[in-house]
């Protein structure tokens, strides 16, 4: 399972760059619990920096709080791990790096940190773009690395699915 979607990510990123660079539009990440993984899968391209402005890897909650401006409040009432926080991760992301598009993401991994309401492999992606900024919750399987990559993948397909939702809309 792991070379099969390392093949996948590998294939969504450069249709991500081929989307990106025709349109001249600039794409950021903020990451947790992939630790950079969106942003090395987008890197591993050849010619990203084209297209990938930033990424930033706050996996701490100072860290959302201190790179990101993420309120400590919205930090205490949801957990990292929410729609709020992606959401407004997503948002600083955006403003940091002066892209059109962004992705962030917030998860438990595993083997532990889960809990009854927010079990292992609970994962929110948050996606930024012309359009605003859309959250999604994902319940993920498999051990930390599939968790993981499992992540990363849906965070680049909701990319190309909103880049292209958005280069329909405007023709």
């Amino acid at each position: 399972m792991s070379e099969h979607l390392d093949l996948q990510i590998s294939q969504l990123a450069a249709e991500l760059g081929t989307l990106l660079q025709a349109h001249a539009w600039q794409v950021t990440t903020a990451e947790s619990c992939t630790g950079g993984g969106i942003a090395e899968a987008i890197t591993r391209i050849a010619g990203s920096s084209a297209w990938f402005e930033a990424g930033f890897v706050v996996y701490s909650n100072a860290q959302k709080t201190r790179q990101l401006g993420v309120s400590e409040a919205l930090l205490a009432a949801h957990g990292a791990v929410s729609e709020p926080v992606v959401c407004a991760m997503a948002q600083g992301a955006l403003q940091l790096a002066n892209a059109q598009w962004g992705v962030a993401v917030s998860g438990i991994a595993g083997p532990g940190g889960g809990s009854e309401h927010k079990p292992v492999g609970t994962v929110w992606l948050a996606w930024a773009g012309p359009g605003g900024i859309e959250a999604q919750r994902f319940l993920f399987t498999g051990d930390r690395h599939a968790v993981r990559q499992q992540s990363v993948v849906c965070a680049l397909q909701g990319l190309l699915l909103r880049i292209r939702t958005e280069k329909n809309n405007r023709g």
